[in-house]
């Protein structure tokens, strides 16, 4: 078991050691840029409106707001995901064309 252990954390380390070299070392300046984009002044009022009318803090509208857009993103992942895998099964079932 312990054997499993230290293979399951070398196999962390790699995984974080790998996402390590593709990080964009501008983030500063990406985030920068991004939050002087029109569309962050357009989240403020969304997050002041839902804060508003569901009579909640904004903290709790932001975290609302961001977490509805984090699941139709992973929900649209998810579609994607099984649209190609679907369309690979298909190109699977049928026989090549001579």
């Amino acid at each position: 078991m312990v054997e499993n252990q230290e293979l399951i954390q070398l196999l962390n380390t790699a995984i974080v050691k790998t996402k390590e070299k593709r990080i964009d070392s501008s983030y500063e300046d990406r985030l920068s840029e991004t939050c002087k984009k029109p569309a962050i002044h357009a989240l403020s009022i969304a997050i002041e409106t839902l804060s508003e009318s569901e009579n909640i803090s904004r903290d709790q509208a932001a975290m609302q707001l961001v977490e509805t857009v984090r699941e139709l993103d992973s929900i649209w992942t998810d579609y994607v995901m099984m649209e190609g895998l679907s369309k690979l099964k298909d190109l699977l079932k049928t026989p090549p064309q001579q």
